[in-house]
């Protein structure tokens, strides 16, 4: 299976996509690299959630020779997927070659980690949000490659869901993800599927995840 439910998410375990982490992870891999790893990784992700999420409908085709019947999956125009800046953006380039029509949000999203923890979280600061509408019909995709303390994806979450109508579906996609978090985000926000490749061992005292892949922006954009 592509999918397979764990509580308290569901794990994607095709093997380019643990591969593919794998090497993620790895100290030794350098900026370009860990990027082109990540669109990967968005790309496998997104075919997973295609196979094993949405529904395909039969088609009547006509080929060169003969008339027959084919499937086409269904809604693949009804995808919206919002980037977590700045992390995201090369996960995303790569759900956007699974989901090349999708709607396309922005958040910018960080947590203040000069005040440190209470209880758990971060005191998360949304700089710029740009959405397009979201209708009842739409599976709608939110991409953020670490969910560690699940701060940050609540309060992207509560801009998403504000003002707009339940989603056919409601996905929080991860490459990893902390058991912390996972429960955190799916205790505020049941509706949501919560997928990820690996759900890792804790967070450390600063809030960062164990074994994890580091600061995946710094590595993605050489900030660090």
């Amino acid at each position: 299976m592509p999918i397979e439910n764990r509580d308290p998410a569901s794990l994607i375990t095709h093997a380019l996509a643990r591969d593919t982490l794998s090497r993620l992870r790895s100290v030794e891999t350098e900026q370009v690299a860990f990027r082109k790893g990540l669109v990967k990784l968005g790309r496998i992700c997104g075919y997973e959630i295609i196979d094993g999420a949405m529904e395909t409908e039969y088609v009547s085709i006509t080929t060169p020779l003969a008339e027959t019947t084919g499937e086409h999956v269904k809604g693949l125009d009804d995808v919206v997927i919002v980037n977590v800046l700045r992390a995201a953006t090369p996960f995303v380039e790569g759900l956007l070659k699974a989901f090349p029509r999708a709607k396309q949000g922005v958040i910018s999203a960080g947590r203040d980690e000069s005040v440190g923890m209470t209880d758990g979280e971060f005191p998360i600061t949304i700089d710029y949000t740009k959405l397009p509408e979201i209708t009842e019909d739409d599976t709608v995709i939110v991409a953020d490659p670490m969910l560690a303390t699940g701060s940050t994806m609540c309060r992207v979450l509560e801009h998403v869901l504000e003002d707009a109508p339940e989603p056919e579906d409601l996905f929080v996609l991860s490459a990893v993800s902390a058991p912390d978090g996972l429960l955190r985000v799916g205790e505020r926000f049941p509706e949501a599927d919560l997928l990820t490749v690996s759900i890792d061992d804790r967070l450390d005292d600063d809030g960062f995840i164990v074994p994890g892949l580091g600061d995946a922006g710094d590595r993605a954009f050489r900030t660090q």
